[in-house]
């Protein structure tokens, strides 16, 4: 499976409207307008004599046809979730939306009705942890299960149905992450490794995501949506690179970026407790 990372769709200059706060947190955070031509952009490879006709199951990129759409997904669980829905089904998508469940019906965060409204339309529901922390994969055990099985209660208790697909927060992701996951009863599980190719742990199905920044064009996204080679190697050079930056900076990474990035004040993050 191929998957898009996508956070909030806000208006410019509003970025602090839908999710977290914060300099850091807009990086990941695009206009409607700018998604609406990533969205037009992977559908309109249609190939010659077989317009895009809406279905999730006609998409053409990259020279490629493939017989599914890629995964549109969305972490944090910001209240604009309800535009991209509204995007996402003009064109015949549906979302995979996951929610930080600590935040639900704040400032910024989409309610409980929102969530019930959105898996009514179709689009998937699921677990983004509860307090979000930066750094998962360094969380103790106890906290790791704790996260995950807190979260999909409060989720499935919403839906009055399981809720059994998760994505990792911060992108820190461990062999522990998964088997806490899994210990709480998740199968399917989002990381942020920039791959289309699945595996398995711990009995839980790991499935990794290009990540689309403000500053993604639609062309690139189109092309990381359709596995083209370039676009999606050069997403795993950086990819590793910050995974280094992150185990050389140690218990010190959180503080040189909050000091270079800046959050909102009011955020809490699960690991500064």
């Amino acid at each position: 499976m191929t998957a898009l990372m996508y956070h909030d769709v806000v208006a410019a200059g509003d970025e602090d409207s839908s999710g977290f706060p914060g300099r850091d947190a807009a990086l990941y955070k695009v206009t409607p307008e700018v998604f609406a031509s990533h969205l037009d952009a992977i559908a309109n490879g249609t190939p010659k004599g077989a317009p895009y006709d809406g279905s999730p199951q006609q998409v053409y990129v990259g020279h490629r046809f493939s017989g599914a759409a890629p995964a549109i997904t969305f972490d944090d669980g910001g209240a604009s979730a309800m535009v991209a829905a509204d995007a996402l089904e003009r064109r015949g998508l549906t979302g995979h939306f996951f929610i930080t469940a600590n935040y639900i019906g704040t400032r910024g965060f989409v309610t409980e009705d929102n969530i019930r409204e959105l898996a009514r339309r179709g689009h998937v529901i699921g677990s983004h942890s509860c307090s979000h922390p930066l750094r998962m994969g360094h969380c103790v055990w106890t906290q790791l299960v704790d996260e995950w099985l807190r979260s999909r209660a409060i989720l499935s208790a919403i839906l009055g149905k399981d809720v059994c697909d998760a994505s990792v927060p911060g992108g820190d992701f461990t062999p522990q992450v998964a088997e806490a996951a899994a210990e709480a009863g998740i199968t399917r599980l989002f990381t942020s490794e920039p791959t289309s190719e699945s595996r398995q742990a711990f009995g839980v199905t790991l499935i990794g995501r290009f990540i689309i920044q403000r500053w993604t064009t639609a062309a690139t996204a189109a092309a990381l949506a359709a596995g083209d080679w370039l676009p999606c190697a050069q997403q795993a050079v950086l990819w590793n690179a910050k995974k280094m930056t992150k185990r050389l900076g140690g218990d010190r990474y959180l503080q040189i970026r909050k000091l270079l990035l800046g959050h909102g004040d009011d955020v809490q993050w699960g690991d500064q407790r």
